[in-house]
């Protein structure tokens, strides 16, 4: 029987998401922007707010769906999930309750310290801004101060790195979130790695390096994800033995204390002289994560979903053996003054072997323009990271000057940095 999906959300993960399905099913998109790339691969678009769970259980009704994969985080927050589990439609994403694991970073805190989560730091959780701030302030050591609630990868502010401990008490006072979580600042190599995860049983993925800050160097404003790296194995080149499974077994205490969740459980990891911490936990697949993930996976994607959804054991993942390097091109001014309406234009036969990923951009009268977010993505694939690497620079080289993107990520300089940030931690 060919499975019926419908594909939640339209940005630069779900182009993957659905450009990974497309070739084993009929496949469906609900999502509030028209993404050109997605428009071609799948059978129908329904625009609707992802939000808004009756809307999306009216499109999954509408095409007769079988399965439903839901790519971002603010429909999980929503309950989308739940409603579609009302209408007998089964979602390879957790409930709202699991889902806030990402939703309510407070509540992630107090579960991994209720069940003894390894690689939980230090944390202390506010629900009044203020009282918040004046602890930011009377602090001397470095911490990191996240608002608890969804800030699109761009809420976090860390003293000693990007703020005083001063300026971060003013962002908590300022930004209008009640609630806080303060927590000891992690020192490190951050890399992710994604889980598929259903009944109690989870399937891993290579690890991947995102990179936040907008500009080279690690320079500027946190954002979104300027763009990614993994290599030709599960681990990445600043990573000793044992740093990926340890990192595994955090996630596999996870899934032991949560044994109802369901979907992809994303671990964002900081790796330190004392091994893999937890930066956060992710209820869905990082982006630009996915674009690393799945164009070098080479078990149907579809499989997975279905084995969740019929209570098989989840098949085992077999990968390329390539590595991926994943840069985006964003509007000008993102992301504290991001420029849109702007038209986008694309030459995709230029991209050569790279793999073309349109992400918040929306279709219409007969063009492709950008919005307030990140508008494409390029992921160069090859057996390095500098080949890799290589591809996906060349099949930029004709980008408009409207975009910025950030051309040091994946390249030996900054690959070497990495490496050498580690070696001098460890004290070799």
């Amino acid at each position: 029987m060919t499975e019926t999906v419908l594909l939640v959300g339209g940005g630069g993960r779900e182009h993957a998401m659905a450009r990974a399905l497309a070739p084993d099913c009929d496949l469906h998109a609900a999502a509030s922007n028209r993404n050109p790339g997605i428009d071609r691969l799948a059978n129908s678009v329904h625009i609707v707010d992802e939000t808004d769970a009756d809307a999306v259980v009216e499109a999954a009704e509408a095409v007769g769906a079988t399965l439903v994969a839901v790519g971002p985080e603010a429909p999980l927050q929503a309950g989308v999930v739940d409603a579609l589990e009302d209408a007998g439609i089964y979602a390879f994403a957790p409930r709202q309750a699991d889902a806030r694991l990402e939703t309510d970073k407070a509540f992630q805190r107090d579960f991994m310290a209720e069940h003894d989560i390894p690689g939980t730091p230090g944390f202390e959780t506010f629900d009044d801004a203020s009282e918040a701030a004046d602890y930011v302030e009377s602090l001397e050591r470095d911490v990191a101060v996240k608002p608890t609630g969804l800030t699109g990868g761009k809420g976090v502010k860390v003293t000693g790195d990007q703020v005083t401990h001063a300026e971060a008490a003013d962002y908590v006072r300022d930004s209008g979130h009640g609630e806080w979580v303060v927590e000891d600042r992690l020192v490190g190599e951050e890399f992710t790695i994604q889980a598929f995860v259903a009944d109690g049983d989870l399937r891993t993925t290579p690890a991947v390096q995102d990179h936040k800050r907008a500009y080279e160097g690690d320079d500027g404003p946190n954002t979104g994800g300027m763009g990614s790296y993994s290599d030709t194995t599960l681990e990445l080149p600043f990573m000793q033995d044992g740093d990926y499974e340890a990192a595994v077994e955090v996630l596999e205490a996870v899934v032991d204390a949560l044994p109802e969740y369901r979907g992809v459980l994303y671990g964002q990891f900081m790796l330190t002289t004392d091994g893999p911490m937890v930066v956060e936990f992710n209820a869905r697949f990082g982006d630009p994560e996915a674009m690393n993930t799945l164009p070098v996976m080479e078990t149907p994607f579809i499989d997975v979903l279905t084995a969740a959804r019929d209570g098989d054991a989840l098949p085992a993942l077999e990968f390329s053996g390539e590595a991926t390097v994943c840069k985006y091109a964003v509007p000008a001014g993102y992301p504290t003054d991001p420029e849109a309406g702007a038209e986008v234009v694309v030459d995709e036969d230029s991209v050569g072997d790279a793999l073309l990923f349109y992400a918040s951009v929306d279709a219409r009268d007969g063009g492709v323009y950008t919005t307030t977010s990140r508008s494409f993505a390029v992921v160069g694939r090859s057996d390095s990271i500098t080949a890799a690497e290589a591809q996906a620079e060349a099949a930029l080289a004709d980008v408009d000057d409207g975009f910025h993107v950030r051309h040091d990520i994946g390249t030996d300089a900054l690959v070497q940095r990495r490496i050498d940030h580690m070696a001098t931690l460890r004290g070799e």
